[in-house]
């Protein structure tokens, strides 16, 4: 497994180009499961997880061309995606509701992914059931049927991102209308709309809570460019705040980060807000802050654990609590940071972070994506040299982010083991 070896203390400045979202263009990828027209991107992300979802979509049908990076699907060739596929990401779980929409019919395996937490896959399949589907659960697969799809009214427990996209996915080649109440309003969400509308459909109201959809016969093909990833975006932000660094991002994506930068804000960092970018200019010594994580437009579960690690070397004169809303595991990074020198308690889902005048650097193991990106942070605040293992989930969503790093002038090299 490859390894990221950083030598902290290096203040970081520069610009830093974004690229594209990952978390959007996974669903972005799977509407090429709706029609028989080519879906094509501009500007598809090269990470782990866009690769894994090609395997599967090519085994239910999907070809795919790597010169003009386009998706075409004729005909659907199987409607199971097995488990060994599905194992690997959890977004995996949104083909179901494309492969429902175009052939009345879908087996999927329960999905898998980063171990953050159970998160069920319920609110999908109540939703699907509502439009008209037959859903059975056996041997570890979702068995989805339906002799029609019909416009329906569901309101979903929750506004889980994966979980909307997959009822939209349905929705839009459903009969008649369908209105869903308390939907996720992820910029990701809102973008999988605007490029479905595109292709055809018929959506009003996404980036509210309540979402109108007025089914088509067919959809035709698309070519898109992605938004860039507002998780990588933050991810920079932070590495800037914590070096004491000024840092550039870009493309920007207006009000896609507000709950973020406002932290930013509190933290002391001056946030400059121009056409198409974010400057951030850190203090030499940051400012405690409490926040919690929180659906769009609140603060993102995805980027709790880099303000975390920017936190642990913040004033020591006061204390920062972070409470996780979304993830009932998404503390993982903690031990980690600990083994570093940062003063970190948890007690169920509040973390309490107490500065400390440095951190050391350490060999410390990734458990999730998100926790990867915040070890990368501390260890480029930390004396002396870190290793960051099991860097394989960093790449399943970050691009070239050790090549990004050392153009803004920190020292980190891949280790191929």
């Amino acid at each position: 497994m490859d390894s990221l070896v950083i030598s902290g203390g290096r203040r970081l400045e520069g610009k830093v180009e974004i690229p594209a979202a990952k978390n959007a263009a996974l669903p972005l990828v799977c509407l090429s499961l709706l029609t028989d027209q080519a879906v094509k991107f501009s500007n598809l992300p090269n990470v782990a997880d866009i690769g894994h979802l090609k395997v599967l979509l090519n085994d239910l049908g999907v070809n795919f061309s790597e010169a003009s990076q386009e998706f075409k699907c004729s005909e659907i060739r199987s409607t199971k995606a097995t488990y060994d596929l599905v194992r690997k990401m959890r977004a995996s779980i949104l083909v179901l509701g494309p492969l429902l929409a175009r052939e009345k019919k879908a087996e999927v395996s329960m999905p898998g992914g980063c171990a953050i937490g159970e998160r069920p896959v319920d609110i999908h399949l109540k939703g699907l059931e509502a439009l008209g589907a037959t859903i059975k659960l056996d041997a570890g697969y979702i068995h989805a049927s339906a002799a029609e799809l019909r416009g329906c009214r569901f309101v979903l427990d929750f506004p889980t991102v994966t979980g909307t996209i997959n009822l939209i996915t349905a929705a839009v080649l459903a009969k008649g209308e369908t209105c869903f109440e308390n939907v996720a309003r992820e910029p990701e969400v809102v973008e999988v709309c605007d490029a479905l509308i595109k292709m055809g459909a018929k959506i009003e109201g996404h980036g509210s809570s309540r979402i109108l959809i007025q089914g088509v016969d067919r959809l035709k093909g698309l070519d898109w460019t992605i938004q860039p990833d507002r998780i990588q975006f933050l991810t920079y932000l932070a590495c800037g705040a914590i070096t004491g660094g000024e840092i550039e991002c870009y493309p920007y994506r207006k009000d896609t980060l507000n709950a973020v930068l406002q932290k930013f804000a509190e933290m002391g960092c001056e946030i400059v807000e121009k056409t198409g970018s974010v400057l951030l200019k850190a203090p030499s010594l940051l400012k405690p802050v409490d926040f919690e994580t929180a659906p769009f437009p609140g603060f993102p579960t995805d980027g709790q654990a880099q303000l975390m690690a920017c936190l642990t070397v913040a004033d020591s004169s006061g204390a920062s609590t972070i409470r996780e809303t979304i993830f009932e595991n998404r503390f993982n990074h903690v031990s980690e940071l600990r083994r570093m020198g940062a003063d970190i308690e948890v007690t169920g889902n509040l973390a309490v972070v107490k500065g400390v005048k440095s951190l050391s650097g350490a060999s410390v193991m990734a458990s999730d994506l998100r926790a990867s990106a915040s070890l990368i942070i501390a260890a480029l605040k930390a004396k002396g040299e870190s290793t960051i293992l099991r860097v394989y989930h960093l790449d399943r969503g970050y691009e070239k982010l050790e090549d990004r790093l050392r153009a803004l002038g920190a020292q980190v090299r891949r280790e191929r083991n």
